[in-house]
């Protein structure tokens, strides 16, 4: 049954928080320090959760977390430095209840490869978290019920991850393509994970925020293609990311994507206008065979097999 819920694309993250009591909750942000992820650190915090900002720019998270107030904490957290994800969860104790893989680059203009090799957008958006995310994976089972919501984007109805040319050795490098397909991964994720981990009590699901103009945008001018009125504020940004983390609405779901506060319907061959088309998803992007192919590469490429 698809998930609806009373919000919509105009809801902000307060109004789908409203009344929750997130008190003796761990949430981690990733790229909490700008963009929709100072709003949904804020949203957390204001309710009671204790909030760890995950950011590469220590100093820029802990002007964040000063503005913030509610006890927020900052940890160094750099998405392609695998020693650097290893270091973060290695220091982390206890429970962790929510984690929102919120980081991400966005367009590089050029063929840009991590370390490791990976197209850097790749690296960042998917692989980076997908080795967080389950380097935490005992203190997220500890939790009892822990919730991961990821970052996805409209842009993954634009390319499948390509399995044969993931890094665009033989194809030629398209930062739109590059960018998308890493937000199908992002999607993929949210299924094969929440299939493995759902006895421990975890789910994942995937989180279009919608167009905001943040820093994401600095590699195509700062300037967002969407039609404005389909733009939002920061606040309506985070809304659905904090829904997916806090809301009792999402009890027990994983594996879904989500955006506007509510599951997305399948892409039509021919959607009657932008709206219908950025507002839908992918069936590529949620298959299990394809999900399950995303997982084995993913963990090889970040040392788990």
């Amino acid at each position: 049954m698809r998930i609806t819920t009373p919000y919509g694309a105009e809801s902000t993250a307060d109004e789908v928080s409203e009344g929750i009591d997130l008190t003796g909750r761990r949430a981690v942000v990733t790229g909490g320090a700008s963009g929709i992820g100072v709003e949904t650190a804020r949203t957390l915090a204001t309710h009671g959760a204790a909030v760890t900002l995950a950011v590469r720019d220590v100093e820029r998270g802990r002007k964040v977390a000063a503005e913030i107030g509610h006890g927020v904490e900052v940890r160094p957290l750099e998405l392609t430095d695998h020693a650097s994800i290893a270091a973060f969860a290695a220091d982390w104790s206890g429970p962790l209840h929510l984690l929102i893989n919120n980081a991400g680059v966005m367009a590089l203009p050029s063929l840009t490869p991590d370390p490791r090799g990976w197209e850097f957008q790749l690296a960042t958006n998917h692989l980076g978290h997908f080795a967080l995310t389950t380097r935490l994976h005992p203190a997220l089972a500890a939790a009892g019920g822990a919730r991961v919501v990821s970052l996805s984007s409209s842009a993954h109805l634009f390319s499948p991850v390509v399995f044969d040319d993931i890094n665009f050795k033989f194809r030629p490098y398209d930062a739109t393509l590059a960018y998308a397909q890493s937000k199908t991964a992002v999607n993929l994720f949210a299924v094969a994970a929440t299939a493995r981990w759902r006895t421990d009590g975890i789910t994942v699901n995937a989180a279009n925020p919608g167009a905001i103009a943040t820093p994401l945008q600095r590699h195509v001018g700062g300037k967002l293609a969407t039609p404005a009125d389909l733009q939002k504020t920061t606040e309506q940004g985070a809304s659905t990311s904090v829904l997916l983390a806090v809301s009792p609405l999402l009890d027990g779901i994983g594996g879904r994507y989500f955006n506007d506060n509510k599951e997305a319907v399948p892409v039509a061959e021919r959607p009657a206008d932008v709206q219908e088309l950025v507002t839908s998803v992918a069936p590529y992007s949620l298959d299990p065979d394809n999900a399950e192919r995303l997982w084995a590469i993913s963990a090889a490429a970040v040392g788990l097999l």
